[in-house]
């Protein structure tokens, strides 16, 4: 792995909760136990789609150490969950819609006695038509699966006229796109543990992505004072996504409160791919003309996405999808429908990308095809069209003015790989010395917008303090789930006060103990925090150096803080000396504590439009495969990956994000699609669902870390923990074209489409 930056100022960390996981003392969430614990389980459906009839738990409960088995009538509050519409029943009542609706739940003094227990509950059921596709959703009008029908969310973003548009082109590619439903397939199922307080509150340790947002859902469920429930989400086995909606926390909440006991609940494999969230499939038809010189005169797209039996958060993924399927470029006659549908599938909701990976496959796609009717070289065909600076984002609405777009070109346009890509078009396509193996390059390039977007609440807010121990504490209401959030904000404080790590006191994912920051989504965790320090930041500071100067007659413009405490200007540059007062000797002087708090909210764009975004991270990749013909298997062998996102604030987590996400999106590619049939999972767990693995992943693999921006830019580094995973999929099926001719339409890519009929010569094996 190599990381080439122009600023090399930044320096290697040691994460904060590193050793622990790397040695495996660190306790996750679910490896955490309590006296008089129970265990509990959840019964779901057995069927896509179906009236309940009856539900008998009589024999369940008189299996020995089962202590209480719930139903919906156990449900206190509210019995429905959901981020945005709260559709999802906590315990279905009359009606199932997909295979992980739950039914009931209980508790057991064993997990063998509570799967067994669970054996044990009859439900009586009336199978319905199960609609396992959005055709058959749209088509079927008299089989509503919501009250509404069966359409979640519509989308429509039209301007000037795609017919001139298409009258002026001398070149028109229409193509339809697939994609798959992937897993999250993060290493730590759902699960947590639930412990009933003796004030009759309830402290939940549960993965989750937005805690301040558990505790509301939970409130309604359970009928009680958000003040009541505590949620403590760190640390977490991984998410990207996937734990950002309600789990398991309904059930264990009910079940330790009603039996006054803690109680632990674990998903398996299985029951976080039966009832887990997946990624939308969706199909995505483009029609698409360029003129004479390739400048694009139309673009029109139909986006179809399978958002299962739920909501949760497939509208503003829809609303992700319609912004990305025109990027960067600049086209002035537009016309985008998108639909969302329920079907009686795996509930689709947030994941890392977010709708971007399904768009900008479709859309590179058709760059790549226009630039071959048009006859121009495909990176050229994308300059031609690329935004400016200073030009409108994709909805049209107004953006931070960056010069990313061209950097990320520019970048590619250098890079070695496009280079030996070019002396492979001249030469021959790459074969290997087998001649069965060819190889190709490809490249892929777009925009990645950060925050919630337009029109959603984005609220956000941090907290510095020095406490009486001599730490400089900083508070965020965020979660650590593995992307390397604690190394990334201790080095940040680092830099900005000039401290040692020992100096500093960081609190995340605790609700009784930090203020609302808002969810760890959507690539904003590392803007928001830089930009709370950079508002606490000066007032500490006054706060601090005033009380030092007012101890000992030093003017404040000659102080500054440092390593162990505040020091003399002078002898910090010189590193020499100790500090005039360490921090703990600060605190013992204070009359009052120094304790500062801020709110605020992600930028916005000032245009009304619904999830237009304000900040965007820009990227290109470009990738070599090597593609076996006698397998159709398709190998990367090389990737350059260039990033402008601002300043680099954690070289070893900057370069994780990016890794991890290509990683997870190599899988989306080549390997991954939890393949359902009429309702049904076919793919049930990790021997028949193929990730990715250390094999599979390219030995070569460069980032170009583009960290300048504009002289006048107050925003600070951009986030990157989505932008790795979305455009790897159309560079790969961009190099596979160059390899063998053959276009990609659908994902992952499958190894029948690439074999061919090959006759190995005598003597060559």
């Amino acid at each position: 792995m190599q990381l080439n930056r122009e600023s090399s100022a930044k320096r290697w960390h040691i994460r904060p909760d590193g050793p622990d996981k790397v040695t495996g003392r660190l306790k996750y969430l679910t490896d955490l136990t309590a006296p008089n614990m129970l265990i509990g389980k959840v019964l779901r459906s057995i069927h896509p789609h179906a009236l309940i009839l009856d539900i008998r738990t009589e024999k369940a409960a008189q299996v020995k150490g089962v202590h209480r088995i719930i139903t919906h009538l156990d449900v206190p509050g509210l019995n429905r969950f959901g981020i945005v519409t709260p559709d999802q029943p906590v315990l279905c009542s009359d009606k199932v819609l997909y295979m992980g609706d739950a039914i009931a739940a209980l508790a057991a003094d064993t997990e063998e006695i509570a799967e067994y227990a669970l054996t044990l509950i009859e439900v009586d059921y009336e199978p319905l038509t199960i609609l396992d596709t959005p055709e058959a959703a749209l088509t079927n009008k008299e089989i509503k699966l919501h009250p509404y029908g069966n359409v979640l969310h519509r989308t429509d973003q039209k301007r000037g006229d795609v017919e001139k548009g298409y009258a002026d082109s001398a070149f028109i590619a229409e193509e339809t796109y697939y994609t798959p439903r992937q897993m999250h397939t993060y290493m730590e199922m759902e699960g947590g543990l639930f412990i009933p307080e003796s004030n009759g509150n309830l402290t939940v340790y549960s993965a989750t992505q937005h805690g301040y947002m558990d505790q509301y859902q939970l409130s309604r469920i359970l009928a009680m004072p958000v003040s009541a429930i505590r949620i403590i989400s760190s640390p977490i086995g991984g998410s990207f996504g996937g734990k950002d909606e309600l789990n398991v926390q309904p059930y264990g909440a009910i079940l330790a409160l009603l039996l006054d006991r803690p109680v632990k609940m674990h998903n398996s494999r299985w029951e976080s791919v039966r009832a887990g969230l997946k990624r939308h499939p969706m199909k995505i038809t483009m029609k698409t003309g360029v003129d004479a010189e390739g400048r694009i005169m139309a673009h029109e797209v139909r986006i179809m996405a399978d958002t299962g039996a739920y909501s949760t958060l497939g509208e503003p993924v829809l609303n992700f999808a319609t912004e990305h399927v025109t990027g960067l470029y600049i086209m002035p006659n537009v016309d985008i429908e998108g639909v969302s549908v329920f079907t009686n599938n795996g509930v689709s909701g947030e994941f890392r990308g977010f709708g971007g990976n399904q768009a900008i496959f479709a859309l590179e796609g058709q760059m790549d095809r226009l630039a071959e009717l048009a006859g121009l070289d495909p990176w050229t065909l994308r300059r031609i069209n690329l935004r400016e600076s200073d030009d409108l984002g994709p909805l049209g609405q107004r953006i931070v003015p960056t010069q990313g777009a061209y950097q990320v070109w520019d970048s590619i346009h250098r890079s070695s790989l496009w280079t030996k890509r070019l002396g492979i078009m001249v030469n021959g396509n790459g074969s290997s010395a087998a001649p069965w193996l060819r190889r190709g390059i490809g490249a892929a390039i777009t925009m990645h917008g950060a925050g919630l977007g337009y029109g959603i609440p984005d609220p956000s807010g941090g907290r510095i303090s020095l406490t009486n121990s001599g730490k400089i504490e900083v508070a965020f209401g965020f979660e650590e789930f593995g992307q390397g959030l604690l190394a990334t904000l201790e080095l940040l404080l680092m830099e900005q006060f000039e401290c040692a790590a020992t100096d500093i006191q960081m609190i995340i994912g605790d609700t009784d103990h930090v203020p609302q920051s808002g969810s760890s989504t959507a690539s904003r965790s590392t803007s928001m925090m830089w930009m709370a320090i950079q508002k606490l930041k000066p007032p500490f500071l006054i706060k601090l150096l005033g009380a030092v100067s007012k101890f000992t007659n030093i003017p404040v413009e000659q102080l500054t803080t440092g390593p162990r405490g505040v020091w003399l200007k002078d002898q910090l540059l010189k590193d020499t000396g100790q500090p005039l007062l360490t921090y703990s000797q600060i605190a013992a002087i204070l009359i009052e504590p120094i304790r500062l708090e801020t709110e605020f909210h992600y930028p916005t764009t000032p245009d009304e439009i619904v999830g237009g975004h304000f900040l965007y991270t820009f990227a290109g990749v470009a990738v070599e495969v090597e593609v076996n013909l006698l397998t159709g298997r398709v190998k990367v062998i090389d990737q350059f990956h260039t990033i402008a996102a601002g300043p680099v604030m954690n070289p070893q987590g900057y370069i994780g994000q990016i890794e991890g996400g290509s990683s997870m999106a190599l899988g989306f590619t080549l390997s991954e699609d939890a393949l359902m049939e009429k309702g049904q999972y076919l793919t049930k767990n990790l021997d028949t669902y193929l990730i990715p693995t250390i094999c599979d992943i390219s030995r070569n693999f460069t980032i170009e870390a583009i960290e300048e921006l504009p002289k006048d830019d107050k925003y600070g580094p951009r986030g990157v923990g989505e932008i790795g995973t979305v455009i790897l999929a159309p560079a790969i099926a961009s190099a596979v074209f160059n390899a063998v001719g053959k276009r990609i339409t659908k994902l992952p890519i499958e190894p029948e489409f690439l074999q061919e009929d090959f006759h190995i010569p005598e003597g060559v094996i």
